[in-house]
């Protein structure tokens, strides 16, 4: 049961977030405010758009599972941020200033067109969507080990919070909110760090500990780590789920975070190109303190706890279950349990709040993206919406569809490591966006429109193929790239088709200029 103090500690915290997200919502004054906040945020206000949507459920609650789960290994998505991050800033950060448009997608009408758009649009938000649920799968987590409810009940909660953190504040919310977050999140894991290095006289034998705990054991067996060299290599090796899955996760993150449009938007708004740049790159400065923190957290938690699914293994095989060692009821719990059990009240209760606006403010940014891509790219051309206030109103109503939604596909879906959602998303954002992005700001003019509308169906069809039909053991991304990258050579060769037509209507225009002068009409 909570204590009074962790009760006063959530709702600290939550009231905190709620008031800065009520008063951004002051600077909204229509929908231009509300996706790019008027081209007038400073560095600061970047950062916490990008940090407040990157350091989610996934980077917290799922990087601590992630660690609990496959030791260090679990390394590589901060890896993937922070590349993200460096990349997105250059040599991205300028042109996508220059194209003076709020999304990504109408800066590949322009190069290859509507239809290309609409796809790029489609697939995208399915892609960004993903990462959504992951989020409400997190706060499932979050919400089910502090309070006695259903992951039903947990799911509305979720997406109630998430509706009023950025539907009101749009890019001043998620940027105002963003900061808060980001300091609360600091303060609560350097407060864990603190906690895990007191109690284990540092960090240094933690993962040794787990590693004994495995060799030989029916803990061991339960994860199928028969000794002592299984254990060490499962939990000491950067790529013990194979390098090419491991390093592919990282890339996917990279790529995700250049190919989503709520990092765009950090980007979009910004009042300068100076600021455009350093925004990115502090928010890469930022992010692996966060991160590292919270892989401890998960050691910590795998020395000492036990899952549910592994005690009903241990007590099958007829044995007793370790005494010393605590049970949870799945691994995505652990940060939340960590934070219930292992920290004073108060300060657990506030750990427990940050993590929840991590979790609503990671699932309220995305769900910003995904709205504005809808609303900008596909429902304003198609239904030639122009008025300011209803474009305002049919971008909040789709974030409510979005979350509403998500909730539903969350409580459906099988338990999972989080992160693998994470890079799923991440994967097929970047297969879709990437290389139509990079070549309309890069190589205009260059590549013929066709075989990018057939990479952005057969990139993300590839990846999903891969994966759940094929099932390959390495990440399916770089299967995704290779055909885009195979259709992107062969339409480079081919050449534009827009370009032959202007040449050929320029051709005509001079015929029949020659015409006119002769007398002939």
């Amino acid at each position: 049961m909570l204590s009074a103090l962790h009760v006063i500690g959530i709702l600290f915290t939550i009231i905190v977030i709620a008031l800065v997200g009520y008063f951004s919502g002051k600077k909204v004054k229509n929908a231009k405010d509300f996706a790019t906040g008027g081209g007038q945020a400073g560095m600061f206000i970047i950062t916490g758009i990008i940090l407040g949507t990157l350091i989610s459920g996934q980077a917290t609650i799922g990087t601590t599972q992630l660690s609990f789960a496959n030791g260090i290994c679990s390394m590589w998505f901060v890896i993937g941020c922070s590349l993200g991050c460096l990349i997105l800033a250059i040599p991205y950060a300028i042109p996508l200033r220059r194209s003076k448009s709020t999304t990504l997608m109408e800066i590949i009408s322009k190069e290859f067109g509507r239809k290309t758009e609409y796809l790029c649009s489609v697939l995208c938000s399915i892609g960004i969507f993903i990462s959504v649920i992951a989020q409400v799968i997190s706060a499932n987590a979050l919400l089910t080990t502090i309070f006695p409810i259903s992951n039903i009940v947990s799911s509305i909660i979720a997406i109630i919070l998430m509706a009023v953190y950025v539907i009101f504040g749009g890019v001043w919310g998620a940027g105002y909110g963003g900061i808060a977050k980001l300091s609360l999140i600091y303060i609560t894991c350097i407060i864990g760090g603190i906690i895990v290095w007191v109690k284990n006289n540092g960090y240094g034998n933690l993962i040794p500990e787990i590693i004994n705990k495995m060799n030989g054991t029916p803990l061991g067996a339960s994860n199928n780590l028969l000794n002592y060299d299984d254990a060490s290599f499962h939990y000491k090796n950067v790529v013990a789920r194979g390098a090419l899955k491991d390093i592919g996760n990282g890339l996917s993150v990279a790529l995700g975070i250049i190919c989503t449009q709520t990092y765009a938007q950090g980007v979009f708004s910004s009042k300068s190109n100076r600021v455009a740049i350093s925004g990115p790159i502090l928010s890469a400065i930022l992010m692996p303190p966060v991160c590292i923190l919270c892989m401890i957290i998960g050691f910590y938690m795998r020395a000492n706890f036990i899952t549910s699914e592994e005690a009903d293994f241990i007590t099958k095989m007829g044995k007793a279950v370790p005494n010393n060692m605590e049970v949870i009821e799945r691994s995505s719990q652990a940060f939340p349990m960590f934070a219930y059990h292992k920290m004073p009240d108060f300060i657990g209760g506030v750990t427990l709040g940050t993590l929840l606006v991590t979790v609503v403010g990671g699932g309220a940014g995305l769900s910003l993206g995904v709205s504005t891509i809808i609303h900008r790219d596909i429902i304003s051309k198609v239904f030639k919406i122009e008025d300011a206030k209803k474009s305002l109103i049919i971008i909040r109503v789709i974030i409510l569809v979005i979350l509403i939604t998500a909730a539903v596909i969350a409580d459906l879906m099988p338990g999972t490591l989080i992160n693998d959602y994470g890079f799923l998303s991440m994967g097929l954002r970047g297969t879709t966006v990437l290389l139509p992005l990079s070549a309309s700001l890069f190589f205009k003019n260059k590549i013929n429109s066709i075989f990018c509308s057939a990479s952005v169906i057969l990139g993300p069809l590839s990846v999903l193929i891969s994966k759940f039909v094929f099932k390959v053991s390495f990440d399916p991304l770089f299967v995704g790239l290779g055909v885009c990258l195979i259709l992107f050579i062969i339409g480079y060769f081919v050449g534009p088709k827009k370009v032959k037509e202007e040449v050929e209507r320029t051709e005509d225009e001079i015929i029949v200029g020659k015409l006119k002068e002769s007398g002939f009409l």
